[in-house]
C-alpha cells in the first residue's frame, strides 16, 4: 500500500529538463487537487498504485474525463525518462540529445495507452517500458530516411491523402492546397520514378522538365481547380513544390520543440524535491524503486513463456541446448557425447532457439508490443542471456 502523498506525487508531477538534464520535478497544481480529492473520497483499501493506474486507464478510455490523460502522462513520466536515458547511451548521436529523446517518448505516450491491454499486461509502466524502446527505434529510423530522402524522392513517396493532410495542417487556404496540390500531380505524371540514383537521392529536375510542369499545370489549372487562378512559369512550380516537401516533412516528423510534459502556468504550477531519476543505476532501477517487483514479474512472465516453449522442444533438442548451455560443450564434444552427426546437432541448436524466439514473439504481439528486426534482435539477445541463467552456464 502507498503512502497517499507518494500516490499523489505518482500522479501529478512532471519531470523539468534543463539544458539535457534532469532539473527538477513539477506538481500540476489541478492535477494535484484532483488525486487528493479522489483519495479523501476513496477507502483505504483502494489507495494503491496498481488501483489508480486502471482507474484513470479506464477514465480516459471511456473518454469522460479530460484530466485522466493527464494523470497517466505524469504516471509515465519515469519510464519516459528512463528510455530516453537508454537511448541517448545507445545511439551516439550529435542530433538529438537527453531532451530530445524524452520528448519523443512522450509524444508515443497516447499510442502505448491505446495498445496497452490490462487483461494481458498487469502493469503500464513495465509494459511502456518494454514497447516504447522499439517505438523510438522506428521513429529514428523514419526520421533518418526523410533527412537523406531529396524533396523529388519524398514527393514521389507521398500520397495524396497525405499531402493533403500536411497542407492542411500548415494552415494554407483551401485554393492555395489546391494549386500545390495540381502541380504535385504534374510533377508525379512527368517526373518518372526510374531514373538514376537511389530510391532516397533521385536526381534534380532539370529546366526542361520544370517548364514541362509548369505547362502541364497551366494546361489543367481550368479543369482541375474550381476558382480561377493564373497561369504559373516553371519558377513558381519549383518554389511550390519545394515549398510542399517542407510542410510534408514537418507533418511526417514535427520538431521537437518543448522540453517540458505540459503547459507551466506559474499560478497552477508547484515545484517538488523529488528524486533525481538520473542518480539511480541504470539498470537495477530502470524503473523506480517501487516498481521493481512489477518489473520483476514481468521478467517472470516472460521466463515462464520461454520455459514452456522449451519443454515442449522434443527430447533430443532439450539435452542439445542442455549440453551446449550448461556443460558448455562445443558441438563436436555434443557430437560424439549423443552419437549425433555435426549438421544434426548444429540444426538442433538452431531450431531449438527459433522455436522458443518464435514463442516469445508471439507473446509480445498478444501484448501489442511492436515487432520489427531490431526488437527481434534485441529478444534474440534477451533469450541468449536467459538459456544461459537457466542452465547456469558460464559460457
Amino acid at each position: 500500500m502507498r503512502p497517499r502523498q507518494e500516490i499523489t506525487d505518482m500522479f501529478s508531477t512532471f519531470v523539468q529538463l534543463e539544458r539535457g538534464r534532469f532539473s527538477k520535478w513539477l506538481t500540476d497544481a489541478t492535477l494535484y487537487r484532483n488525486i487528493q480529492n479522489h483519495l479523501e473520497r476513496s477507502s483505504s483499501a483502494l489507495k494503491s498504485e496498481n488501483f489508480w493506474v486502471l482507474y484513470w486507464y479506464k477514465q480516459w478510455h471511456s473518454g469522460f474525463n479530460n484530466l485522466a490523460r493527464m494523470h497517466l502522462l505524469a504516471y509515465l513520466q519515469e519510464p519516459c525518462y528512463w528510455v530516453a536515458s537508454k537511448t541517448v547511451a545507445k545511439f551516439n548521436s550529435s542530433q538529438y540529445m537527453l531532451a530530445d529523446y524524452f520528448q519523443m517518448a512522450i509524444a508515443e505516450v497516447e499510442t502505448i495507452l491505446k495498445d496497452f491491454n490490462p487483461e494481458k499486461s498487469f502493469s503500464l509502466k513495465a509494459y511502456a517500458m518494454m514497447a516504447m524502446p522499439s517505438r523510438l527505434r522506428d521513429i529514428l529510423r523514419q526520421r533518418k530516411e526523410a533527412d537523406i530522402c531529396t524533396n523529388w524522392a519524398l514527393l514521389r513517396k507521398v500520397s495524396k491523402k497525405l499531402l493533403n493532410e500536411a497542407l492542411s495542417e500548415a494552415g494554407l487556404s483551401e485554393s492555395t492546397i489546391a494549386q500545390y496540390r495540381l502541380a504535385w500531380t504534374c510533377f508525379n505524371e512527368l517526373y518518372i520514378q526510374n531514373q538514376s540514383g537511389s530510391h532516397t537521392q533521385l536526381p534534380e529536375p532539370n529546366r526542361q522538365l520544370w517548364e514541362a510542369i509548369a505547362n502541364l499545370y497551366n494546361h489543367q489549372r481550368q479543369s482541375q481547380i474550381s476558382q480561377p487562378t493564373l497561369a504559373r512559369n516553371a519558377q513558381t512550380i519549383e518554389q511550390w513544390l519545394t515549398q510542399t516537401a517542407f510542410y510534408v516533412r514537418v507533418y511526417l516528423f514535427p520538431p521537437v520543440k518543448s522540453l517540458n510534459a505540459f503547459e507551466q502556468n506559474d499560478d497552477t504550477t508547484v515545484t517538488f524535491d523529488l528524486p533525481d531519476p538520473s542518480f539511480e543505476e541504470p539498470m537495477a532501477n530502470m524503473i523506480a524503486e517501487e516498481d521493481v517487483q512489477n518489473r520483476q514479474n514481468q521478467i517472470s512472465l516472460m521466463s515462464n513463456v520461454m520455459l514452456k516453449a522449451l519443454q515442449n522442444l522434443d527430447v533430443q533438442s532439450q539435452e542439445v541446448l542442455k549440453l551446449y548451455y550448461e556443460q558448455g560443450l562445443t558441438q563436436q564434444q555434443i557430437m560424439q557425447r549423443l552419437q549425433m552427426s555435426q549438421p544434426t546437432v548444429s540444426r538442433r541448436l538452431v531450431k531449438g532457439r527459433e522455436s522458443l524466439l518464435a514463442a516469445l514473439i508471439e507473446w509480445s504481439q498478444d501484448l501489442n508490443i511492436s515487432v520489427n528486426s531490431n526488437q527481434i534482435k534485441d529478444m534474440s539477445l534477451a533469450l541468449e542471456e536467459w538459456l544461459r541463467n537457466q542452465y547456469g552456464g558460464t559460457t
